[in-house]
């Protein structure tokens, strides 16, 4: 039985991809700082609640030894908790503004992964999937074409590129874990205030294909719902 650990899964993307992956087999941890809504999640879908706010390093500490007290191990680590940020002037950003985004965004999925890998170095088959965003793509955040392009958000979009280079590393540094980064595309969630076009179960498509690849797929690539995007 494969086990998973999302971060983030109590609403929009992180609970869909929940929903998702039970119903491919996978045992489920619900991770949520709010506990109501991490426990009604987790009631609903038929997951286990595990508290974890991933800005705190104790908090993110006793989610990992609450896991591995009751699953002993996971096989798949979703980095999927994330927050938006200051869109519009960025001459109005302030160094509090930034390190609540990147707290969350990028020094959150350090904590959370550095907590973790000793339960996914229990697996057969360790996978971390980093939900990132091409809003972070310098390629498609300067192609007119694409929405990405339209949007001012700072603190979102360079942390999300942050993101994606830290997933390059740890593919290079940990030769023992596949790491890969999902894009979701425009999905319509709180984070946007819903006014993205496509559903939440589109907006899961990468993620749930990087959570469920077997022993020996690629590790090093940022994906989205159309295939592989360029590192760049």
């Amino acid at each position: 039985m494969t086990i998973t650990f999302i971060t983030g899964a109590n609403k929009g993307i992180g609970r869909e991809t929940a929903r998702r992956l039970i119903e491919c087999g996978h045992t489920v941890l619900v991770g949520a700082r709010n506990r109501e809504q991490g426990e009604e999640a987790a009631t609903a879908l038929g997951a286990r609640y595990v508290p974890i706010d991933v800005r705190d390093d104790a908090s993110v500490a006793a989610a990992a030894a609450d896991v591995a007290a009751h699953e002993g191990r996971i096989d798949v680590l979703i980095n999927n908790a994330g927050v938006h940020g200051a869109a519009g002037d960025p001459g109005d950003l302030t160094a509090a503004d930034a390190l609540a985004v990147y707290d969350v965004n990028v020094i959150g999925v350090i904590r959370t992964t550095t907590a973790f890998l000793p339960l996914l170095r229990r697996s057969d088959d360790p996978v971390i999937v980093n939900v990132s965003s091409g809003m972070g793509s310098l390629a498609l955040t300067h192609d007119p074409d694409r929405p990405e392009s339209h949007v001012v958000a700072p603190l979102y979009t360079s942390s999300k590129a942050a993101l994606t280079m830290l997933t390059t590393q740890y593919a290079k540094g940990l030769k023992d874990i596949r790491v890969n980064a999902a894009d979701p595309g425009y999905t319509a969630t709180d984070l946007n205030g819903h006014s993205g076009p496509q559903t939440v179960t589109e907006g899961t498509d990468a993620i749930v294909t990087l959570a469920t690849e077997g022993p020996g797929a690629g590790t090093g690539r940022f994906m989205s719902r159309d295939g592989e995007i360029a590192w760049s």
